[in-house]
């Protein structure tokens, strides 16, 4: 079980680095241009693609916090095994439904 976990949280990585990458460009690319929120919204609604984009983002993010928030109570809280992963799959399904919400929130017609 360690061992898959360990697989999965750095394919997360993996896919988090460049989604982290595009997220922080977009960012620089919106405050150099002036963009209000009104205008980044408006051309974030109703695209699939962002959508996807961030639904990716959000599940790699909170499978990976998820797992590494489990090995952080184990390994330096030396909780008990059972309620490390239970903290840790909650926190991920806590971070999962909160970001779902957001992309869908932002997704506008889509919601």
């Amino acid at each position: 079980m360690d061992l898959r976990l360990f697989m999965l949280q750095r394919l997360t990585a993996a896919v988090l680095g460049p989604l982290v990458l595009v997220h922080l460009g977009l960012i620089l690319h919106a405050v150099r241009g002036g963009l209000t929120a009104q205008e980044i919204l408006a051309r974030t609604q109703d695209n699939a693609w962002w959508m996807a984009f961030y639904g990716l983002f959000v599940v790699a993010a909170a499978v990976h916090a998820g797992i590494g928030v489990r090995n952080v109570l184990l390994e330096w809280l030396r909780l008990p095994r059972r309620l490390g992963d239970a903290l840790g799959l909650l926190f991920g399904a806590a971070l999962l439904v909160l970001g779902v919400r957001a992309v869908v929130a932002v997704g506008g017609a889509w919601a």
